[in-house]
């Protein structure tokens, strides 16, 4: 069983849009895999991304609240496929209850003041959006016309070079008729979370009723190069101990190629610097930037001359970043 999101997340039920992002921010620089080097760490971040996509998202927190951990196989319309079942049974569907927690049922009462639980419902065929009989198909309940087909959700892996340029991608996802091959189109840009409609390709409607549409929840593959947040992503940047000292100007690399970042002089481990607009493409307003994280990196193994002028500079300088300022 798939642990609890709120869990993974170390928040209450009751947390607050930002008190989520904060912990995810947390989690997330603690855990990703170019700086946790513990062999659990990918797929704790893995975890830990898909927790924030659904508890940050105001459409899937809701039904996660109440469904539970497969609330992406309970269709969007489910109160209304079961309140035509009620209503097929003795009339119409006066309300529902019950949203609490995962697995609670959904009650209705009937138009004859019976309460109803759904337990007389076939819910392989709700769910599979072909439950309707439609009118005069001579049911024990009697027809209620063509109903659509529900929505369905499945999950679409892309490396942050995929997500950043876009393009035409093949992904095979099972069903109950078997496996299918789906050539989707995928937006330049895309990020965590974000969806991709196919129109028609989800469940499938009775009678004469249109299919569902198809839902593919992008999830982008942690990278030991590039790491995301939102549309900024973030690269370690190893300078040499003279290039902080001095400052240089040295290459920097980001999706698009190989780009220029002047380090200013001074520059120690840990300085954020910023390429505007070098982060994932926003096709509807503006791009992300790129931070470049300097990580002063020393000789491994200094030869006899490294080590004779870094014993110069250590007699010279009266530098000491241990001393209180």
């Amino acid at each position: 069983m798939a642990r609890d999101y709120y869990d993974v997340l170390g928040v209450p039920r009751t947390a607050s849009a930002e008190e989520i992002q904060q912990a995810f921010r947390k989690l997330a620089r603690r855990h990703h895999p170019d700086i946790n080097k513990d062999p659990g760490a990918e797929e704790r971040f893995k975890e830990i991304n898909d927790a924030y996509s659904v508890l940050s998202d105001p459409e899937t927190r809701p039904r996660y609240d109440r469904f539970g951990e497969n609330f992406r196989q309970i269709p969007k319309d489910y109160d209304e496929r079961v309140a035509a079942a009620a209503g097929a049974r003795g009339g119409w569907s006066a309300g529902v209850g019950g949203a609490g927690g995962a697995g609670t049922r959904v009650r209705h009462r009937t138009a004859d003041g019976a309460d109803f639980d759904g337990s007389g419902i076939d819910f392989e065929d709700l769910f599979g959006g072909i439950f309707g009989r439609g009118a005069g198909s001579g049911g024990g309940g009697g027809g209620w016309g063509p109903v659509p087909g529900a929505d369905q959700e499945a999950e679409i892996q892309l490396s942050v070079e995929e997500a950043y340029r876009g393009g035409k991608r093949g992904i095979t996802l099972g069903g109950p008729g078997g496996q299918r091959t789906y050539d989707v189109s995928i937006p330049r840009g895309v990020v965590n979370g974000q969806r991709i409609r196919l129109a028609g390709e989800g469940g499938r409607g009775s009678a004469d009723a249109p299919a569902g549409d198809l839902y593919l929840r992008v999830r982008i593959k942690p990278d030991g190069r590039f790491r995301l947040e939102g549309r900024d992503i973030h690269v370690v940047l190893p300078v040499t101990p003279w290039e902080a000292a001095l400052g240089a100007t040295v290459p920097v690399p980001t999706l698009g190629g190989t780009a220029k970042l002047t380090v200013p002089a001074g520059s120690s481990s840990g300085r954020r610097l910023r390429l505007r607009g070098e982060g994932m493409p926003n096709p509807r307003g503006k791009d992300g930037d790129l931070y470049a994280e300097v990580r002063i990196m020393v000789p491994p193994e200094p030869t006899a001359r490294e080590r004779e002028l870094f014993e110069e500079l250590a007699a010279a300088s009266a530098f000491d970043p241990r001393r209180p300022r």
